[in-house]
Formats: C-alpha cells, structure tokens, sequence
C-alpha cells in the first residue's frame, strides 16, 4: 500500500477479514436516520460486503 510522505498507515495496526471470516458487527444509521445493525439480519438474509480503501477520502 502507498502512503504519502508525511502520512502515516494504519494497515498494520487494523485486523484484517478474510474470506469466510464472520463480518464484524457494523452499527450504522440509514437515510431516514433509522438504526441499522449488520447483526440484525444474521441467520435471515444473506449479505454481501465490499470495502473501497481510500474511496471518498481526500488525498
């Protein structure tokens, strides 16, 4: 991963997921302001999660 001179990375300081892992619990609030917990839909729905590093973050 490139880091820019000054900054610092936290890749090595973060877990990482792996394939077949257990998502983490993810708590957030939708777009009518509603909680929504990825725990909520364990057992009952199937979930698809895709993380972007960097994705609508300033440089």
């Amino acid at each position: 991963m490139a880091v820019t001179k000054g900054r610092r990375s936290k890749a090595d300081r973060t877990s990482t997921v792996r394939v077949g892992d257990a998502a983490p619990d993810i708590a957030l609030k939708t777009h009518a302001n509603a909680d929504f917990k990825l725990s909520d839909l364990r057992g009952h729905k199937n979930v698809v999660l895709a993380f972007y590093p960097f994705a609508f973050t300033p440089v």
